[in-house]
């Protein structure tokens, strides 16, 4: 199986959010918004067919979902899950997503340092692992099963720049 671990593009600023509206509704900016559609139709040039796209419920990551989604023509396959939350810790991801284990290509889209806790996790059996992903970040490991029972394998990872610059 193949998780693919994606960062959220790039999103207002807490202070620029606007009185009473909180974390969870910030959005992507529109340099965000062109920035994940360039890296989305680079995502394509891989041809990858997702059985899943996991989005955290903030808006900024489910934006950057719907994006990705209508790009590859996956929008029927975007669910959200509580687990992709930035205050859930890797340990919850993972046993959130048993759920999926018998699918093959699974997309998620959240937050730092979730993300890159989490992968650091599935590589070395720790979060002590130094591991950036940008906003619009993108990285592939394989994982014998869900939970896993051995280390996980790092096939890739791109910068949003990288994603960008595949594009066609």
């Amino acid at each position: 199986m193949n998780l693919y671990f994606m960062r959220h593009g790039i999103a207002v600023d807490r202070a620029d959010s606007g009185a009473g509206s909180g974390d969870r509704e910030r959005q992507l900016t529109p340099k965000g918004i062109k920035r994940m559609n360039k890296a989305a139709k680079g995502l394509a040039t891989l041809s990858l067919i997702f059985d899943r796209i996991l989005t955290s419920p903030l808006e900024r990551a489910r934006q950057t979902a719907k994006i990705v989604a209508q790009i590859l023509q996956l929008e029927d396959r975007v669910e959200e899950i509580e687990q992709l939350s930035p205050e859930q810790s890797a340990q919850d991801l993972l046993s959130g997503l048993v759920a999926y284990s018998g699918k093959k290509e699974i997309l998620l889209v959240g937050h730092e340092p979730q993300l890159s806790s989490t992968i650091s996790v599935l590589l070395s059996g720790t979060s002590g692992a130094v591991i950036r992903l940008k906003k619009g970040g993108l990285c592939c490991l394989q994982v014998d099963g869900l939970p896993p029972r051995a280390s996980a394998v790092l096939h890739w990872a791109l910068t949003p720049k990288q994603l960008r610059l595949m594009a066609r």
